[in-house]
């Protein structure tokens, strides 16, 4: 017997739900963001208005389909299934938390705020949610499969982001690493961290750093399989060096990295709680992984 499709919709607390968390009521909340200059009026609408698209995602699912929901800070202990569909409710960045977990399932970014988020990965309206679902679930519609950046540790620890891989100190102080790319020679290194990014992420983090160094080299698409990566803030002394400090990783080229410093890290998307822990001697190798994120069009 053939199951019924499932949907899952991600989904993360608004802001007034943390605050109410933090602050323990809701009156407690509103004098918090008076004494700050903040309107609590403001802060519960656009929790309403989230709520009201995640309802609405809802009642947009086939009765006789399968469903559930995960909210972002459980997405590491949920198990997706191979033939979910699913739809992420919310912010670009959502999509971006939501697909190191997945593995090829299809996902709608549904935005749960129009105009106010850039909907780049949140592109459609909740009222649309129907048609793309049975499109996702009849595996039609225009798919854009995006690259993605997989950090692997030599004991095996593995890491997938969507935007960019962080690898250096949990604090963000002096890393102390020899660098690697491909067949080269490794350099000694001692920096900020280094940062390897795809073509989605080259909107945000590894842009910054590229627009600090002058634009140095052409960025990737976001379709594309090849990766940009920068080394922050590098610092030259007689013991290290900055001949190596950005570049292009393609054609199955990596960047290898190994540890000179007690401790370090190496994380996704800015998600600094779900990391690679890498102690002194070991080694991580980043490129293009082999999943991709298949967001519908």
């Amino acid at each position: 017997m053939t199951l019924a499709p499932r949907v899952v919709l991600v989904y993360r607390r608004s802001e007034y739900e943390e605050l109410v968390a933090r602050h323990g009521t809701p009156g407690q909340a509103a004098f918090f963001l008076a004494s700050r200059g903040r309107s609590a009026a403001e802060v519960e609408g656009r929790h309403r208005r989230q709520a009201a698209a995640l309802a609405e995602a809802a009642a947009a699912v086939p009765l006789d389909w399968r469903r559930s929901r995960v909210e972002r800070a459980d997405l590491p202990r949920f198990l997706f299934e191979p033939g979910d569909v699913v739809a992420v409710v919310g912010q670009d960045g959502l999509v971006a938390n939501a697909a190191k977990y997945l593995d090829g399932q299809p996902v709608i970014g549904v935005d749960a705020e129009p105009g106010r988020n850039p909907g780049v990965l949140v592109r459609h309206r909740v009222d649309a949610l129907p048609a793309l679902l049975q499109a996702a679930a009849a595996k039609g519609g225009a798919v854009e499969e995006r690259t993605m950046v997989e950090a692997v540790a030599d004991d095996g620890q593995r890491l997938l982001a969507l935007n960019e891989v962080y690898v250096g100190q949990p604090g963000h102080q002096t890393a102390r690493y020899r660098l690697s790319v491909g067949e080269d020679g490794a350099e000694a290194q001692a920096s900020s961290g280094v940062l390897v990014g795809t073509g989605t992420g080259a909107t945000g983090w590894c842009r910054s750093a590229w627009l600090e160094r002058g634009a140095p080299l052409a960025l990737p698409a976001p379709d594309v399989p090849a990766l940009a990566w920068f080394v922050r803030e590098a610092w030259p002394s007689p013991a290290t060096g900055t001949s190596r400090v950005h570049g292009l990783l393609g054609g199955g080229r990596q960047l290898a990295l190994t540890v000179e410093s007690e401790h370090l890290v190496a994380f996704g998307d800015g998600i600094e709680t779900d990391v690679l822990e890498l102690a002194w001697g070991q080694s991580v190798r980043v490129g293009v992984a082999a999943t991709r994120l298949r967001l519908l069009g």
